[in-house]
């Protein structure tokens, strides 16, 4: 009997770029680093505006 391989495909990936995971701590170490703000203050902004990415980087901006 042959076994059946998972196709591997992008589906979801762009998806999962555009969210940051409040509760992943890379995650918020990379944003924070990228927005030269505290882990703390990304997660804040994560809890007040969401998990868009595009939200978050703007609310950081200010």
């Amino acid at each position: 009997m042959a076994k059946k391989t998972k196709k591997k495909t992008a589906r979801g990936r762009k998806q999962d770029r555009a969210r940051v995971a409040g509760g992943q701590d890379y995650e918020v170490r990379y944003e924070a680093k990228k927005t030269r703000r505290s882990p703390a203050a990304v997660k804040r902004v994560v809890k007040k505006v969401g998990s868009s990415r595009r939200k978050v980087e703007r609310r950081l901006a200010r």
